[in-house]
């Protein structure tokens, strides 16, 4: 997501004609576009994605049996 915003704001920059960033190479510009596609390509391949959201559910699935433990009166298990 980083190169992403970096990318629309050189973009912007560069089609404003704004400071240096005007006078740069339209591949200069556009290339964190490119490593934002990398990353994802990335990010997908190697599984990386998928363990996040994994690791989200899990958290939220912890903190509901942890509030409903605390609901019922049960203290919630201690991580260790």
């Amino acid at each position: 997501m980083l190169f992403l915003l970096i990318g629309i704001g050189l973009l912007i920059a560069k089609t404003m004609e704004i400071g240096q960033i005007a006078t740069w190479p339209w591949w200069v510009v556009l290339s964190p576009f490119g490593l934002a596609v990398a990353w994802w390509a990335w990010a997908d391949a190697s599984g990386f994605t998928k363990r996040k959201a994994m690791q989200r559910e899990e958290e939220r699935k912890q903190a509901r049996i942890d509030k409903n433990r605390e609901n019922i009166g049960m203290a919630p298990k201690k991580k260790r």
